[in-house]
C-alpha cells in the first residue's frame, strides 16, 4: 500500500547530535516534520520514521499494534547511536509515550527526552469496552487534526481501528508502569486547550517519572496537534534550546542544512 503524499520518513544527516521524533497514533510524520527541519536547519541529526500500519489507510493499522511501533523506533534509536555521540528523544501524543519508553528502557544511551502532549491513558467509559468491542465494531471516528490555527491540517486517518486503540490501551498501560525508569533531564510542553489527550496525562507523567531536571510548559494558543498549531515555534526553540543547554556541542559539526 503506497505511503500517503507528506506521510513518508524524514531523515537528515547532520552531526555529532541526533534526535529521534515519534509521532502520534494515526497520525504521521508529516505532524512532526517542520519541527524535524528546524532541529536540522542547526545542525543535528534527525530521524522521524513512519509508525508501521500509519501513513496509508486505517485498515492497515488494525493490523499492527504496540510492539509493532516501538519495535520501529526502538530500531531507529540503535541506528542513531551508531553514528551519534549523543542523542535525544521525543514525541507527540502517543509519540510522547514511546519516546519515554525508550528513556526508560535505553537509560544512558538516551541524553534527554521531549514530549508534546503525551498520551498516557485510553479515556472514557468506551475504553474499558474494547477488549470486547474491538471484536465487533471494526472503527470510530478520527482524531486526526485537533489543531486551533486555522488552515493547518494533519495528516492522520478519519477512521480509528478499535483493534488498534485496543492495543494502544495495553501499550500505554505498560509504558506507564516503566516510568519510574524515566531519569533523563525532561521537558515536557503541554497545550491548554486540548480535546484528545486529557492534562491529566502530563500530571501523571511528571508524578511517576525519576527525572530530577524537568521542565514543564504551557502552550497557550494550540490543540493537541502543538507541532503544526500557533505554539510550533516556541516549541522548536524550546526544545532545541533544551538540547543545546545538555550537549553544548550541537550544531558544531556536520551540516546545518534542512532536507
Amino acid at each position: 500500500m503506497p505511503v500517503l503524499p507528506g506521510a513518508e520518513p524524514y531523515r537528515h544527516e547532520g552531526g555529532e547530535v541526533g534526535i529521534l521524533l515519534c509521532h502520534g497514533f494515526t497520525g504521521s510524520p508529516q505532524s512532526l516534520r517542520p519541527w524535524a527541519r528546524y532541529l536540522a536547519g542547526r545542525g543535528l541529526t534527525v530521524a522521524v520514521p513512519l509508525l508501521p500500519g500509519h501513513g496509508t489507510r486505517w485498515e492497515d493499522m488494525a493490523l499492527t499494534g504496540g510492539p509493532d511501533w516501538y519495535a520501529e523506533v526502538d530500531r531507529e534509536l540503535r541506528a542513531l547511536r551508531e553514528r551519534c555521540s549523543r542523542v535525544f528523544v521525543a514525541g507527540l501524543s502517543m509519540g510522547g509515550a514511546l519516546a519515554l519508553r525508550l528513556a526508560a528502557r535505553h537509560g544512558a544511551d538516551v541524553e534527554g527526552v521531549v514530549v508534546v502532549n503525551p498520551a498516557n491513558k485510553v479515556h472514557g467509559l468506551s475504553a474499558y469496552a474494547l477488549p470486547v468491542a474491538h471484536h465487533v465494531v471494526r472503527s470510530t471516528k478520527g482524531i486526526a487534526s485537533d489543531i486551533a490555527r486555522e488552515g493547518s491540517v494533519e495528516i492522520g486517518y478519519d477512521r480509528v481501528p478499535l483493534r488498534a486503540a485496543h492495543a494502544l490501551r495495553i501499550l500505554l498501560r505498560q509504558i506507564d508502569g516503566e516510568l519510574p525508569q524515566v531519569t533523563q533531564p525532561l521537558l515536557l510542553l503541554r497545550s491548554v486547550r486540548d480535546h484528545v489527550v486529557p492534562a491529566a496525562d502530563s500530571a501523571r507523567v511528571l508524578s511517576r517519572v525519576s527525572s530530577t531536571d524537568v521542565t514543564e510548559i504551557l502552550l497557550e494558543q494550540s490543540y493537541h496537534v502543538a507541532t503544526l498549531d500557533h505554539d510550533a515555534d516556541r516549541i522548536f526553540e524550546e526544545s532545541y534550546a533544551f538540547i543545546a543547554r545538555i550537549a553544548p556541542s550541537v550544531g558544531k559539526e556536520g551540516t546545518a542544512v534542512g532536507g
